[in-house]
Order: structure tokens, then sequence, then C-alpha cells
């Protein structure tokens, strides 16, 4: 399985956005955005070009694509089935993005980041509608139940990722039982409920060149 392997700060640099890639560690003063905010490599930060028409567009593509961690080829092929499916293809994408199993699981706080619940999706400690899952692409319905593994409720990765994440919200779609360690879905995503700041209609005109 293919995946970025580099440093994921860099990244965040790179758009000039926290993009949470790396959890607890993005909300404090260790964020490399809070110390570096400028681009990297060897004039990043002496350079600042003017960005406008395709490198915006390229930046809107590269930030939502990053923010799922999602790696090129996998992310046209989202783009491409979105604009198979009714109604707004900007829309149709991010929706099918919400939909992964690995982002209902950071979702539901059980992961400080969309890499870590990608890791406990990996590793068979997420069960849907009690049976395992593994596929972290996996897209969740409206019925479902996504569980965390009764032999795996005392991970401290867990445990110390609920506690971090009191503040977040749960999105309206999920249904989230904090005792039980599991979540139902009880309607698909809607726009409103991507809470990052996004303009979907780049990547679309982006990809529609």
């Amino acid at each position: 399985m293919a995946r970025y392997r580099e440093a994921v700060c860099r990244l965040c640099r790179r758009e000039g956005v926290k993009l949470f890639l790396k959890g607890q560690r993005c909300l404090t003063d260790k964020c490399e955005i809070e110390k570096r905010n400028f681009a990297p490599g060897q004039h990043g930060k002496s350079r600042r070009p003017k960005v406008v028409g395709y490198g915006l567009q390229l930046r809107e593509k590269q930030k939502l694509r990053r923010l799922y961690g999602i790696l090129e080829d996998q992310f046209r092929s989202y783009f491409e089935k979105a604009a198979r499916m009714k109604g707004i293809t900007g829309e149709n994408l991010l929706l099918m993005l919400e939909r992964r199993l690995d982002n209902a699981v950071y979702r539901m706080g059980l992961a400080s980041s969309r890499a870590a619940a990608r890791q406990l999706v990996r590793h068979g400690h997420i069960q849907v509608s009690g049976r395992k899952v593994n596929i972290p692409s996996f897209a969740v319905v409206p019925g479902q139940e996504i569980a965390l593994r009764e032999s795996s409720r005392n991970m401290v990765a867990v445990l110390r990722s609920l506690d971090l994440s009191g503040g977040r919200n749960i999105p309206p779609w999920l249904q989230f039982d904090r005792e039980g360690l599991k979540a139902r879905v009880i309607s698909l995503p809607k726009r409103e409920d991507v809470n990052f700041p996004i303009q979907e209609q780049m990547v679309v005109e982006l990809y529609s060149k």
C-alpha cells in the first residue's frame, strides 16, 4: 500500500494552514506553522510568489488531498466517481471523503488524527455493524454502527485521544455513544458538516481542464 512517508509538518507549511496531521501537537506551540510559517525548502522564507489561476486551484486540491491523507491516484478516482454522480461534483467529492471509515473514526474522537484513525482501522480495531473492517476507504452508510472492538477498548492511545478530543464537535450525521465507544451513522454527511475551509469548486475546475 503506497503512502506518504516524509515529514507531514512540511505539508502544512507548504499549504500555509494547519491540516491537523499530527493530532494534539498541532494545538501546541510545537506546531511547525507556529514556529516557521513559511514554505519548506531552501528558498521558502525568501520567496513568496503570487499565486493565481492554476496555482490557486492546485493548492486547493493539494490541501484537500492532504487533509484526508490520500495519494493522487486515489483522489482522482474519487473525483471521477463524484463527477458521474447526480448533484454538484465538488460537494459530492467532499461528502465521499467524509464517509471514509478512517475519517468517521477520527470524527468520533477515537484517534487524534486521520493518520492515527487509519492505523486503528488497518490493524483491525474497528467493527462496522459487528464485523471487523480493516479498509480505511470503506464508505459508511446510514444505519451502520461503527465501534471499537471489545479487546481494544483499553488502548492508551484511544483513551488519551478521547480525553483530548473533548472539545471536538461530533458531526450531526454521527450519533456517538462515549460509554460504548461506538457511533451510529444516522444520515449522510452534508456540505456544512465539513468544517475545514476548502473551495471545492477550484478542485473541480482544475480536473476539468
